[in-house]
């Protein structure tokens, strides 16, 4: 009996929209401070309407196996049972990404 992989929806921001992906790899990136996601599952439309932001997802990850998110752009990471759509949602203008780094360097003291 085989085992099927588990099914994640990863969300998170970069510039200034939000990101629904779902995929079936995510783990802690070999690049400090970012979360490696792979094997990227996308929908199968079988009907006429198509959703030009799911499309425009498809057309932006089309040729990439593994992406790395920085951790605090990630809003969460959810292990799912069944797929949804994918989606890129524009954010409003009262909704900023987080202006500095986490990791800031100490200062000298004097």
């Amino acid at each position: 009996m085989s085992e099927k992989k588990p099914l994640f929806r990863v969300q998170f921001v970069s510039n200034g929209e939000r990101y629904d992906l779902f995929v079936r790899e995510v783990c802690q990136g070999n690049m400090f401070g970012f979360v490696e996601i792979g094997d990227f599952v996308w929908d199968s439309h079988t009907s006429v309407v198509l959703d030009p932001s799911h499309e425009k997802l498809k057309a932006e990850f089309a040729d990439v196996t593994h992406t790395y998110i920085p951790m605090h752009s990630v809003l969460r990471i959810d292990e799912v049972k069944k797929q949804g759509s994918s989606k890129i949602t524009q954010l409003s203008d009262k909704i900023m990404a987080f202006p500095t780094p986490i990791y800031t360097p100490k200062g000298t003291n004097k």
